[in-house]
């Protein structure tokens, strides 16, 4: 019975990186990035993937600066491989729906850099990760970020990236 309970039982460090989250989106953008650096203290390089992800992709969101923005965006993708890779008993099944954010996040952090071919090779991968997606809000709008950022390659070539930001991970 107390296995059962565990396993229904929310994860506290998922409810407290939403709960930084909803305090970033509330406009607090300097105390959600020193709440979300606190946690990830406490969780470490050798934490849980899917926790090291999370905050990793949020705390992307917080960056000021491009490269610290890009650093902490490949740490999320770092970490969705580890997940993907079964290691750390997670459920490779259940990442796939990261990646095509993960690497849309990616490719607009090479263009924010002016890095034109590297933004092209994660939009590549954003987009043939995209099948794993639902037919819903979410994914739909992740589907429609990759082909504006598509497009924007296409007519701007390797210009920064003012002004454009794809959706983040649910």
């Amino acid at each position: 019975m107390a296995e059962r309970q565990e396993q229904a039982a929310p994860d506290a460090v998922l409810t407290r990186i939403g709960q930084v989250v909803m305090l970033h989106h509330g406009g607090d953008r300097e105390e959600a990035r020193s709440r979300f650096l606190d946690l990830w203290a406490e969780i470490g390089e050798d934490g849980d993937p899917l926790h090291r992800c999370t905050l990793a992709h949020y705390l992307a969101d917080t960056q000021d600066d491009p490269g610290d923005e890009l650093a902490w965006d490949l740490r999320a993708l770092s970490a969705a491989e580890e997940l993907a890779g079964g290691h750390a008993g997670g459920d490779p099944a259940s990442v796939q729906g990261f990646f095509p954010s993960l690497h849309l996040n990616l490719a607009a952090d090479y263009v924010k850099l002016g890095r034109a071919e590297a933004a092209r090779s994660h939009l590549r991968s954003a987009r043939s990760a995209a099948g794993s997606l639902p037919h819903d809000g979410y994914g739909d709008g992740v589907r429609s970020a990759i082909s504006r950022l598509a497009l924007r390659l296409d007519e701007d070539g390797p210009k920064g990236g003012e002004g454009w930001s794809p959706p983040r991970q649910r």
